[in-house]
């Protein structure tokens, strides 16, 4: 009976967003540029790290490395050199990958030569909290892992993930105000913003945004708990009959405001006053009442 080998290690899972999008836009090309990308950005920066790729489906790649910094650092040298890169190409197929990273336990496969349990586990679902082109790590992570003075952890809040039974406190990896690094490439408001999250009793709440949609809406959409005036219903005792509006700003961006509510609305754990409008980037942690919803587009 093979005896199971299992190690402490840091795993960084990424995967690709607006996939399919891409796909139906622009097929070939997007093979052709995930192949590139693979080859000449991600595996070189991988292996000088000391790093594994254990797998790339050209979609989602997993690696392995000994050291936490070291994975954080490659991380963080991918999201830039994917910027370079996708600055060479146009618009509708820039490749913006989502990365998250995670220190924790694994099982190795020496038979096929993989990586299973726990910690890749919770890396996955880390990654889906990554803004487009972002990195988002976890606590593990956040605490032994020193980054480079021009990037900060930014802190993103305990989340309920898929199929976890405790919830992942996460930290987003950004560049300094002012730094002179590559920056993480500005997602345009296309395809759809997801909303998901719980409130303060672990039940679960999330809803879709597509934002052509609500582009084509000049008063936006309604969030509350009135299904007579809302589009988006939420049926939570913390949530106003109408609560919050969705919309596009003038620049682009989505932008929510908050309907005088009763327990109020806030981003990222800062409260929005009632009557103005606020911008609501992707990675964002949007709170409406004890509603805690993460905020990510693809």
């Amino acid at each position: 009976m093979t005896q199971t080998e299992r190690r402490l290690s840091a795993i960084l899972y990424a995967d690709l967003a607006g996939f399919v999008r891409l796909v139906e836009n622009a097929e070939d090309q997007t093979f052709e540029n995930l192949r590139s990308a693979r080859s000449k950005i991600w595996q070189p920066a991988i292996e000088a790290a000391g790093g594994s790729l254990i797998h790339s489906t050209g979609v989602s790649m997993l690696a392995e490395f000994a050291s936490a910094i070291a994975a954080v650092r490659v991380a963080i040298d991918i999201q830039e050199s994917m910027a370079q890169f996708n600055g060479h190409l146009a618009e509708g197929q820039r490749l913006l990958f989502r990365i998250g990273v995670h220190l924790g336990e694994i099982i190795i496969d020496a038979t096929d030569q993989d990586i299973f349990g726990d910690g890749v586990n919770l890396a996955a679902r880390i990654q889906v909290l990554a803004e487009p082109g972002g990195i988002a790590v976890s606590r593990a992570v956040r605490d032994i892992a020193k980054l480079r003075d021009d990037y900060a952890y930014v802190d993103g809040g305990e989340h309920r993930a898929k199929h976890v039974s405790r919830s992942l406190h996460v930290f987003w990896v950004r560049a300094r105000d002012g730094s002179s690094t590559v920056p993480v490439p500005t997602v345009q408001l296309r395809g759809i913003f997801h909303f998901h999250g719980s409130d303060a009793s672990g039940r679960e709440f999330g809803f879709d945004v597509a934002t052509d949609e609500l582009g084509k809406r000049k008063q936006g959409v309604l969030i509350g708990r009135d299904s007579g005036q809302c589009e988006i219903v939420l049926l939570s005792a913390s949530v106003s009959r109408c609560h919050a509006r969705l919309s596009v700003g003038a620049n682009n961006s989505l932008l929510i405001e908050d309907l005088g509510s009763t327990n109020g609305t806030s981003i990222n754990g800062e409260s929005i006053s009632s009557g103005q409008s606020h911008p609501l980037d992707p990675g964002s942690i949007l709170r409406l009442g004890d509603l805690k919803l993460a905020v990510r587009c693809d």
